[in-house]
């Protein structure tokens, strides 16, 4: 996450949407008092300011508006520029399944990806519900459920969808492509019926609302 009041724009990291991509190009013309939230080195450097801020939840790379309140306003979140990114959901959950086979870390979801083929990764009862209850209004949504996103960039179109964000920013970026997983390009390869199935039930919303199709 990227909280800018220089620039008086909000960026809400969704995960597995290529947003470590965006927040390290952001970060690269950062001004001294943005607050830089998140794992890349920029951020790493500045992690010791994060101590003196009181925000209503956890201030950690994939915060959300809703977690950033009291360290931005209401009237702030309704004023300033925010953005995310979103991403096809069934090339999602191929990047969420392999970043999960590459952690090493304890956490439920890093058992199952290690334990389970992907087809029954994509269909465990816990993974479903938490991509049902984290669509991309979680995180640009604030504690009484006002929607404030003043741009939803999809990852498939990032050259024209993000013309808005350098229109504020008034200056343009390049993308870098970070992060990539092990796995094979082609989200369609991992997917039968049911698995896809799945991932169009609990993702409808972001599905109808941002054009995705299988």
């Amino acid at each position: 996450m990227i909280i800018s009041p220089g620039r008086r724009y909000i960026f809400a990291h969704m995960p597995k949407t290529g947003g470590t991509s965006l927040a390290s190009a952001l970060e690269e013309r950062a001004q001294k008092d943005d607050i830089l939230i998140g794992d890349t080195p920029k951020a790493l450097r500045r992690k010791g300011r994060l101590a003196s801020l009181t925000a209503a939840g956890r201030l950690w790379k994939h915060s959300t508006l809703a977690d950033i309140e009291g360290v931005v306003t209401p009237d702030q979140m309704q004023d300033w520029f925010v953005v995310t990114l979103v991403r096809n959901p069934w090339d999602r959950m191929v990047s969420y399944y392999s970043w999960a086979r590459g952690r090493s870390f304890d956490h439920p979801v890093i058992g199952l990806a290690k334990s389970l083929e992907f087809e029954q990764f994509a269909k465990e009862p816990a993974v479903l519900r938490s991509l049902k209850a984290n669509p991309v209004a979680a995180y640009t949504s604030d504690r009484r459920g006002v929607d404030h996103a003043n741009l939803v960039a999809r990852l498939e179109h990032l050259e024209t969808d993000l013309e808005p964000l350098w229109d504020h920013l008034e200056f343009e970026l390049e993308i870098p492509h970070l992060n990539q997983s092990e796995r094979e390009r082609d989200y369609r390869s991992y997917f039968d019926a049911d698995t896809r199935d799945a991932v169009a039930e609990v993702c409808q919303g972001d599905i109808q609302r941002y054009g995705y199709c299988f």
